[in-house]
């Protein structure tokens, strides 16, 4: 990232409170003291510190729990981060964000590093800096070695040095790995004929493994965006498959289609344009998805 580049996207490495508190809490101070507009989005149990340090400071500082705003990490992008941004175009704006914690699952992770990566093409030009603090003792080795493929500088003992490693291209390439359903998955395929008895087939099974109520209406909805999205623009057809774990319900939805832009549904979509809302809509919806995407297909799949 060269010197003119107004965004910036530093790793800060902690271990422990102390360090967490001395590499945020100035950041945030700096930030008030020059006017600018200040969010934190980081998992609750990191409130209090800040708060404490902060004072009376701490209430002209938008607090955000990224363990639930962002536990789905497709919806950190266009909900938490652009969703303060936004909200305040002709200033530099500052956020500290970790959506990366000790309790995310391997299932999660992927998604985590490709949206860390999609950070620098989402806020490229903008005059926004996104600290990301990132547990240098309870996070395993290799997800801090990634930290520096996503981001230009890492910030390690209170010292700023730029990655050598960072690819944020490469990191998303990397992490966009073939999903494929379990043997227990039921799976059945559609067109435009078959297109409102495949949701209907989808929903049921999901009633059956256990959803209910809101949970099941939010599960129709996304099913339904990206079926008609896979007959409007994944070759006309597609395969849809469910399963269940005991904990929670999985729908993935398979077509011919190739989906080119990294940041699609990532990223509020323009307000005269009609479309480009079904895939936003899902991230919002679920606790995770996972995309595959490339030359042979995509598959999307979701957690509720």
């Amino acid at each position: 990232m060269c010197a003119a580049e107004p965004f910036a996207h530093p790793a800060l490495f902690y271990r422990g409170i102390q360090e967490y508190v001395a590499g945020t809490v100035p950041f945030i101070e700096e930030g008030l003291a020059a006017g600018e507009p200040v969010a934190v989005a980081v998992p609750a149990s990191n409130f209090w510190p800040l708060r404490a340090e902060l004072g009376a400071s701490a209430e002209r500082v938008r607090f955000t729990d990224m363990s639930r705003a962002g536990r789905n990490p497709g919806r950190i992008i266009p909900k938490v981060l652009r969703g303060f941004a936004d909200a305040y175009p002709a200033e530099r704006v500052r956020i500290i964000g970790e959506p990366i914690w000790p309790a995310r699952t391997p299932a999660e992770y992927p998604a985590c590093v490709q949206h860390e990566a999609l950070v620098n093409k989402a806020f490229r030009g903008r005059n926004v800096t996104i600290l990301c603090p990132y547990d240098a003792v309870r996070l395993n080795a290799g997800w801090l070695a990634d930290a520096y493929t996503t981001h230009p500088v890492v910030v390690v003992d209170g010292r700023a040095e730029r990655s050598t490693t960072y690819d944020a291209d490469g990191a998303v390439s990397a992490f966009n790995e073939l999903l494929v359903p379990p043997p227990w998955a039921v799976v059945f395929t559609f067109d435009i004929d078959r297109l409102s008895g495949a949701r209907d087939l989808a929903v049921e099974l999901a009633k059956r493994l256990g959803l209910t109520g809101e949970r099941l209406d939010d599960f129709s909805l996304a099913a339904t965006e990206l079926t008609t999205n896979s007959v409007q623009h994944g070759g006309g057809s597609g395969t849809v498959s469910v399963w269940g774990d005991g904990t929670q319900i999985m729908c993935e939805v398979r077509d011919r289609g190739w989906l080119r832009d990294p940041l699609a549904g990532r990223r509020p979509p323009p307000p005269d344009k009609p479309g480009g809302r079904g895939l936003l809509m899902v991230h919002n919806l679920a606790d995770l998805v996972r995309i595959h995407t490339g030359p042979e297909g995509t598959t999307v799949r979701f957690h509720m």
